[in-house]
């Protein structure tokens, strides 16, 4: 693999591989943040539940989890926001949201997300995801209107069926 799917531009092997792997733990909330989104791309489901504290693991249905990193093709990785998670920090927030694609429909997980160390080590603890409000293309059709297709029947009698 070259370059990380973390989109940190880094090599893999230099940027979330060593964590994954186990050789190296992330100094920072966001080196964790990243090194899950990438844990999810490469299908790593172990690594995600062990950096886990024992309330995040608790959410975790592992065969689901597996499910949507195997199914999905993952498009990126943005950092929103960074509050605190630094090196020397016990506590820290990072909002990301990690584009995919499943089943041919593109999305967006939009989470803030909130990390704590555990013996030196930080660890995923719960995040709350943010809805997507999905906005309309164009106006809807309704029932007696004529099908945007333009046969001119009604929806209900053409496409809306």
């Amino acid at each position: 693999m070259s370059t990380c799917p973390c989109l940190s531009g880094l090599p893999y092997e230099e940027c979330c591989g060593p964590y994954i792997s186990g050789a190296k733990n992330p100094p920072t909330a966001e080196a964790l943040m990243r090194s899950r989104y990438t844990a999810y791309a490469v299908h790593q489901i172990d690594y995600i539940i062990d950096t886990c504290t024992s309330n995040g693991k608790a959410d975790i249905d592992r065969r689901e989890t597996s499910a949507w990193s195997e199914q999905s093709t993952w498009l990126g990785l943005k950092i929103v926001s960074v509050e605190k998670g630094g090196p020397d920090d016990t506590e820290g927030t990072v909002e990301f949201e990690a584009s995919y694609e499943r089943k041919g429909l593109k999305d967006l997980h939009h989470e803030r997300a909130q990390f704590k160390k555990q013996d030196g080590r930080w660890m995923y603890e719960e995040g709350t995801v943010a809805p997507v409000t999905v906005v309309r293309a164009s106006p809807k059709v309704g029932r007696n209107d004529p099908c945007p297709c333009g046969s001119g029947k009604k929806y209900k009698h053409c496409h809306g069926r």
